[in-house]
């Protein structure tokens, strides 16, 4: 799980160590305390060295609490922290020229990806420039939208409409989104709070009635999908060749 950062490290036997090997273990521990962490003087670390010590494990240990390594429990995660470790020592040590190969890394990439041309006409456009708001405007005259002062929320609006009222199913058949019956007088409903303020009151009914509106829909689309299964469990097909009547 760490052969990518000893081949960071230069570590020569990087795609070959096995952490459950205990002599791959203690060498790689060795390696990384002469070569990068260097935590020890050298005439201390001959009992680190001594792989083949019985008493290495404990060597180990309180080599681990000498590097201040907070894990405790598994050899392989201390290990694992200790490689950590020597990457960081690593890069402490000559952070710059960490750095400028980040930096020449970023700018080879930046010119190989290729550039992308969209066919899209819309990836195209200012979405803000004054000619697209007066388009935006102009069709929600057309449409009968009320005008907001983001001309982008105005679209919005217009595109429901379209999707809602000019689709091709509703074209064929406008009974179905044309609204029919008395109008709802919202103004004469009690809304069963006073906020001070009509305006604000009449604000809060409009949108209970867009809340009950959208708990409606989701009613229609439950009964829809309770429809469909039923259909298929109410309904099954049976092959009656497979059945056999008398001995």
């Amino acid at each position: 799980m760490f052969k990518r950062k000893l081949k960071a490290l230069d570590y020569m036997d990087w795609d070959k160590v096995n952490g459950n090997d205990p002599e791959h273990f203690r060498k790689l521990v060795v390696w990384l305390e002469d070569q990068k962490i260097r935590n020890y003087k050298i005439e201390d670390r001959e009992c680190l060295r001594n792989i083949q010590s019985e008493d290495w494990i404990k060597v180990f240990q309180d080599y681990c609490n000498n590097v201040a390594c907070p894990i405790v429990s598994s050899p392989l995660d201390q290990l694992e922290w200790l490689i950590g470790l020597a990457i960081r020592l690593e890069y402490e040590d000559d952070h710059k020229k960490y750095q400028e190969v980040t930096i020449e890394k970023v700018k080879e990439k930046s010119t190989v990806v290729p550039s992308v041309k969209s066919t899209n006409p819309l990836d195209n456009l200012n979405f803000y420039s004054e000619d697209f708001k007066s388009g935006v405007n102009a069709i929600a005259k057309i449409l009968k939208v009320p005008q907001h002062p983001n001309h982008l929320i105005t679209l919005e609006a217009c595109s429901k409409v379209v999707c809602k009222r000019l689709n091709p199913n509703a074209i064929q058949n406008p009974n179905t989104v044309v609204i029919k019956g008395t109008p709802f007088p919202i103004g004469d409903v009690d809304l069963g709070f006073n906020m001070g303020d009509p305006v604000l009151n009449n604000a809060a009914k409009v949108l209970r009635l867009l809340y009950i509106h959208d708990l409606r829909e989701l009613q229609t689309k439950i009964n829809e999908a309770i429809v469909s299964v039923q259909n298929i469990t109410a309904n099954p097909k049976t092959d009656t060749k497979l059945g056999k009547v008398g001995f």
